[in-house]
């Protein structure tokens, strides 16, 4: 008959809780600063704000088209999804993917594509900066 497995020692069992909790601790550390240098980065190829951004998704509709990760209620599957956008290499098929382009893309999208469904809204320049910053930022 194999041996079964003894009771870890009080002692043993507590220096694995607490190598636990350090190891989750020293994660979530990890994700808050790559977090930060996201935004940090996102902010200064932008100079946007993506602080300002949720407001401005809501005000001008973006959650009825755009799935965008971290807005409540924004699902929409008119648009592409626009998680994951800063790892593309393209915006709407058809920009190459950088901070001026995007800016300009959010601002007005039927100059680069005429026949595309996303309208004018009306966004400033600079509300189009901090939509980027957000949306580099993720």
């Amino acid at each position: 008959m194999p041996d079964l497995p003894t009771p870890l020692s009080g002692r043993t069992a507590l220096i694995g809780i607490a190598l636990v909790a350090a190891s989750a601790v020293f994660a979530t550390i990890n994700i808050a600063r790559d977090n930060h240098s996201r935004a940090a980065v996102a902010k200064a190829i932008t100079d946007g704000d993506p602080a300002r951004a949720p407001e401005i998704f809501r005000r001008y509709g973006c959650s009825g088209c755009h799935t965008i990760e971290g807005i409540p209620g924004a699902d929409g599957q008119t648009g592409a999804p626009l998680t994951g956008l800063s790892k593309r290499l393209y915006i709407a098929g058809v920009l190459e993917n950088n901070s001026d382009n995007l800016v300009a893309w959010i601002v007005s999208p039927r100059s680069f594509s005429p026949r595309t469904a996303m309208p004018a809204t009306g966004i400033s320049q600079q509300e189009a900066k901090d939509l980027a910053a957000y949306l580099y930022a993720q």
